[in-house]
């Protein structure tokens, strides 16, 4: 049997793709929904959360090197500032899980929801950051300051365009078919 439903099939749009029911079609309740945001809210914080550890361990074992104290008062100080928004980029990511703890069997699952969905989207900006002070970082030891400079503009465009465009753009083009 085909995956793929046939052609007069109520489900598809007009280019054949599979529709996505709009939300108000999954007959949930709203508690239903706010537990699915939660959940899904919850597994974004897990990849962000792991990015982040991966990022921060690098950064941590930076000062073991003996290259380390060749960096210039430049590299250090965008070293230490790479670290300490590793902290606090750590520390938005396990906010809303502690809030969770706080709040629990309170009834304010929508505040939650809500609360945990802007930390999510300043975690992402702040992971984004971290990659650029990293790369930046990284390319300014091995291949000089312009490199590190020029790194951090390619870097930081590209994740604008990943993070902030293209997710708009997909909005954009989902509300017209809608």
């Amino acid at each position: 049997m085909s995956d793929i439903a046939p052609e007069s099939a109520p489900n598809e749009s007009a280019a054949g793709r599979t529709k996505v029911p709009a939300p108000d079609e999954r007959n949930e309740s709203p508690i239903e929904k706010l537990d699915r945001n939660w959940m899904e809210l919850l597994q974004e914080l897990r990849v962000l959360q792991t990015g982040v550890q991966i990022l921060a361990g690098f950064l941590l074992t930076l000062p073991f090197q003996s290259r380390f104290e060749t960096l210039d008062d430049y590299q250090t100080t965008l070293y230490l500032a790479n670290v300490a928004l590793a902290a606090l980029t750590t520390a938005l990511i396990l906010l809303p899980v502690s809030v969770h703890r706080r709040l629990f069997r309170l009834h304010l699952r929508a505040a939650l929801v809500s609360s945990a969905d802007r930390i999510a989207k300043v975690s992402l900006a702040c992971v984004g950051l971290l990659s650029v002070g990293t790369s930046s970082l990284v390319f300014d030891v091995t291949a000089g300051r312009a490199a590190g400079l020029w790194a951090a503009a390619v870097l930081l465009a590209v994740l604008l365009i990943l993070l902030v465009y293209v997710p708009s753009r997909l909005r954009r083009q989902a509300e017209r078919e809608n």
